[in-house]
């Protein structure tokens, strides 16, 4: 790899809550939305405390945006508006296309042990924003793995690494998403299309990112620069590490939220408010 992206910013995620009180750490925030544009939103989640997630996601609507929630510990029942029905277990992923409009719950199929993972609001672009929505239910059989001489493991989610297909390819946003399980000393370059807005964020140990030796630690987001003409990122794990890496193209558009709607313009937003008022959003 002749020219490594570096470490832009460092975004600490910050505790909340969400659904019927899930305790959450929220890293991706809208102030972030242009940056790192097509991506709007990233929550990590994690408890072995069931008082933290048991209430889970009840009916909730969504439209103008795609939902990808990976677990990796845990048992959570997905129900929608138009029929889909998943369980999401350890190492499972759920790709959801909310497109011109759906209602659905996620809810813990378990009373206790751990529960852990992260969902990515990837944006849909004006063209796609009142598509039919769509459902795409991924075991962990169904993640491809790659297996480097440094001892690496990397499971393919969406995109391509190594010549090897991820699970999920998506038009307009062509999204990469990675998760990465570095043992400690081990140095990845992972490859990134020019023009992507790309971040990562270790949930274990600690990394250092191109030409940096300042450490990027569990719970911080490094957004990556975008300089032109680098061929990707060299990420050396400087003790026994876990990470996500998410890249994709932007879309270039207005990007209005209010809440569970994404468009581009204040008037769709009131027009999602009325069609989900009227009981319209999800026919």
């Amino acid at each position: 790899m002749e020219t490594s992206r570096e470490l832009e910013q460092v975004v600490v995620g910050r505790p909340t809550s969400d659904g019927a009180g899930v305790k959450l750490t929220r890293v991706l925030t809208q102030n972030l939305q242009k940056r790192l544009d097509p991506f709007l939103m990233l929550d990590e989640f994690g408890s072995d405390q069931a008082g933290d997630y048991i209430a889970g996601f009840p009916d909730h609507p969504h439209r103008g945006f795609e939902t990808v929630t990976y677990m990796l510990n845990g048992r959570m029942r997905h129900r929608d508006s138009v029929g889909n029905s998943g369980l999401l277990t350890n190492g499972g992923v759920q790709w959801m296309t909310a497109g011109r409009g759906i209602i659905h719950s996620e809810m813990p199929e378990q009373e206790d042990g751990l529960m852990r993972g992260f969902q990515l609001w990837v944006n849909l672009p004006a063209k796609n924003k009142l598509t039919a929505p769509g459902y795409q239910d991924l075991p962990a059989t169904a993640i491809p793995e790659v297996t480097l001489g440094n001892g690496s493991l990397v499971r393919v989610i969406a995109g391509a690494f190594a010549g090897v297909n991820g699970a999920v390819q998506r038009p307009d946003t062509e999204p990469l998403y990675l998760d990465v399980h570095a043992p400690a000393g081990s140095t990845l370059q992972i490859p990134i299309q020019d023009g992507h807005n790309a971040f990562l964020y270790p949930y274990e140990g600690e990394l250092t990112i191109g030409a940096l030796t300042r450490p990027l630690r569990r719970q911080q987001m490094g957004i990556l620069t975008s300089t032109s003409g680098s061929s990707g990122v060299r990420v050396t794990a400087t003790a026994d590490s876990r990470f996500i890496l998410v890249a994709g193209k932007p879309l270039r558009e207005p990007i209005v939220q209010y809440g569970p709607f994404v468009m581009n313009t204040p008037l769709e937003i009131e027009q999602a408010i009325r069609d989900y008022q009227a009981g319209k959003l999800a026919s």
